[in-house]
């Protein structure tokens, strides 16, 4: 079984670029797992009003619906699709899972942004291709 991390967000667009990706890699797609990610991003602020964190939101199951249509695409073809959705920074979610299953590649749709955009916000797509113990395929929006 070659297995595929592919995190989603809510973007159906990216997604269904990030699955063409998929489609098109080699070999049988009754082969192919996928693993569709979803991760809330960790937060917390305080003001005067108190103290909100990402946790009082977070909703396990919660799984972005919009991702839908694209990833039954892939199950249509033969590909096995797991869903799931973790909580916290983005980037180390992506690893860790990629990790956990033992992924042969990630497969992630960049989003187009400025170098200044990048310093200030950080790029998940960069720290997941910089830091990651398997092939990172990146496609664009």
């Amino acid at each position: 079984m070659y297995r595929v991390v592919l995190p989603v967000g809510l973007d159906e667009q990216r997604t269904r670029k990030a699955v063409s990706v998929i489609e098109s890699l080699p070999g049988e797609p009754d082969a192919l797992e996928v693993v569709a990610l979803n991760v809330f991003k960790e937060f917390d602020v305080t003001d005067e009003g108190g103290r909100v964190s990402s946790a009082d939101f977070y909703d396990e199951d919660a799984f972005p619906g919009r991702t839908e249509a694209a990833l039954e695409s892939l199950e249509e073809a033969g590909a096995t699709v797991v869903k799931r959705r973790e909580h916290g920074d983005p980037a180390e979610k992506i690893l860790e899972v990629a990790a956990d299953v033992d992924a042969d590649t990630i497969v992630i749709c960049g989003r187009h942004r400025s170098p200044t955009g990048k310093a200030l916000f950080g790029s998940v797509t960069q720290s997941v291709l910089l830091s990651a113990d398997c092939p990172v395929v990146i496609t664009t929006e």
